[in-house]
């Protein structure tokens, strides 16, 4: 855990860069087998876990843990369900995703690095 997430809304950060970033991976492994039969896609709700987690005040513990689930995508006639188009929109949604989290991170520091040296 970083330093920085020693509090809620850092560990709220951080499990949130977690998610997306499990996310990414999980989207890149999809794109990476879109021509491999039989291949079945995954998604990634981390979102729901990590209301669920700041619901109950334990965004560090299990219940923000993040998982992979099989997709519903209809599958080809070589066993694939890999739609290129909707992973393709669901990477760059998860990219700003994460501009967006990194940017409340780096926006944070900067106030606690003002802060700081205010005293």
């Amino acid at each position: 855990m970083s330093i920085f997430a020693t509090d809620g809304v850092g560990s709220v950060l951080h499990r949130a860069l977690n998610g997306i970033t499990f996310r990414q991976n999980v989207i890149a492994d999809n794109i990476a087998n879109v021509d491999t039969p039989g291949f079945r896609t995954t998604s990634v709700d981390f979102e729901t876990p990590l209301r669920a987690a700041i619901a109950s005040g334990d965004v560090t513990g299990a219940s923000a843990e993040f998982v992979a689930t099989p997709t519903e995508t209809p599958v080809g006639v070589n066993g694939n369900n890999v739609d290129l188009r909707k992973e393709t929109l669901a990477a760059m949604q998860s990219q700003y995703q994460f501009q967006m989290v990194s940017r409340s991170v780096s926006d944070r520091h900067e106030r606690m690095r003002t802060a700081a040296g205010a005293f």
